[in-house]
């Protein structure tokens, strides 16, 4: 699939900020085999003082932008033109939850890519063991890992409501997990950590999804903003897997990937620190056209 996305983020300032630093992480990426960004641009409204162009320690691209004028608002605007292959299907080879641990074990590597790296409890996601006894009970002997990630992803998805006005960006899972209502951060850092509380290594992704639907089938939840999943690591054999909590569906080529981390604070797309004692408003709109 080949989609044309848009993205407008606008933070309107109620002082006017004498100057701000931040990072941007917003572009699509290219994974071999899974995506390829054709093209793609970035803008700010004002502009910069200072761009530059990086890559984090997981491998995602992002724009870093200082300013040192007073402004009353930023406008981000981010376009891109993005060749989406489907993923293929696969039976399940993917180890069962005894023999994880060795398969961890044998793994010797520390690339950003290693499963180690999202075992654990990370920067936004204690342990809460609400949602350790919450996926227990979903696991039963013999059980495939995908077998488990699956199950949580659907129980997740039957038991929270997509609610936008819910829950903030500062909402923990212990918290979204009371109310069982949120938005894609929320479905996703349950599933992390519901999975990592069973031993099973969870990241999430950052990224976007298509805004108009195929011919006779619903538009998915999340679509008008940036979208959020979990990747989950199915042993040595089978690799990574990607879960969609809110929708309750596998990632496909409906799903265009922006960055992976541990957690939101890895990959959310815009983070940074201003001078200024005013609050602050963000709107955000998406829109991820199919290109006939």
């Amino acid at each position: 699939m080949l989609y044309d996305i848009s993205l407008k983020i606008t933070y309107g300032y109620e002082v006017p900020v004498s100057g701000g630093r931040h990072l941007v992480r917003v572009m699509p990426a290219t994974l071999t085999g899974r995506q390829r960004l054709v093209v793609g641009s970035l803008s700010c409204q004002p502009m910069p003082a200072e761009r530059s162009e990086s890559v984090d320690f997981f491998a995602n691209p992002f724009t870093a932008i200082l300013f040192r004028s007073a402004h009353d608002d930023l406008v981000i605007r981010m376009q891109a033109r993005v060749q989406v292959e489907p993923l293929p299907l696969t039976a399940d080879f993917s180890a069962d939850l005894s023999r994880l641990p060795a398969d961890l074990a044998a793994c010797w590597s520390v690339d950003p890519d290693a499963p180690h790296h999202f075992v654990g409890p990370s920067p936004l996601l204690a342990e809460v063991p609400e949602i350790a006894d919450y996926a227990r009970a979903l696991v039963t002997p013999g059980m495939t890992i995908r077998q488990i990630a699956t199950a949580i992803c659907a129980r997740i998805h039957r038991d929270f409501v997509y609610d936008a006005e819910a829950t903030t960006v500062n909402t923990t899972a212990a918290e979204a997990f009371a109310l069982k209502r949120g938005v894609c951060q929320d479905f996703t850092h349950v599933m992390i950590v519901a999975l990592r509380s069973l031993g099973i290594p969870a990241g999430y992704v950052s990224g976007f999804l298509r805004t108009i639907p195929p011919a006779g089938k619903e538009r998915l939840e999340g679509a008008d903003a940036m979208h959020a999943w979990v990747r989950i690591w199915c042993g040595t054999t089978a690799g990574w897997l990607e879960l969609d909590p809110t929708n309750n569906i596998p990632a496909g080529t409906d799903h265009i990937v922006v960055g992976h981390g541990r957690d939101y604070g890895d990959v959310a797309p815009v983070i940074g620190v201003l001078k200024s004692y005013g609050g602050q408003k963000t709107e955000q709109a998406v829109d991820v056209i199919p290109v006939t």
